[in-house]
């Protein structure tokens, strides 16, 4: 099995916002076309979820949907513009900005 990293977390077994023990390792940048998986791998943009707080999962809430998958975004996409290139290459990764 791979080894992913978060910038959120280093426990990968237990949801970051709960800490319940039952998770999904949601890519936070997702979709058709690109790389967005493998860069998410890269940068550490995954995060351990409960199965209702996961914005794509079967089991997502609409909170999950809206909130939560909103402030993961944006709080990627503030840690790539500290750490890694300007907001024009974050947009050529990940497709748009969500600031």
């Amino acid at each position: 099995m791979k080894r992913l990293w978060s910038i959120f977390t280093e426990d990968m077994d237990h949801c970051y916002f709960t800490g319940a023990n039952v998770v999904e390792r949601h890519h936070v940048f997702y979709g058709m076309g690109g790389d967005k998986k493998k860069h998410c791998e890269e940068y550490g943009y995954v995060i351990p979820l409960r199965p209702d707080l996961h914005p794509n999962g079967v089991q997502a809430t609409k909170y999950a949907r809206t909130e939560v998958d909103l402030y993961l975004k944006q709080t990627c996409q503030k840690d790539f513009e500290e750490k890694h290139g300007t907001r024009e290459d974050f947009v050529n990764i990940f497709g748009r900005s969500y600031l």
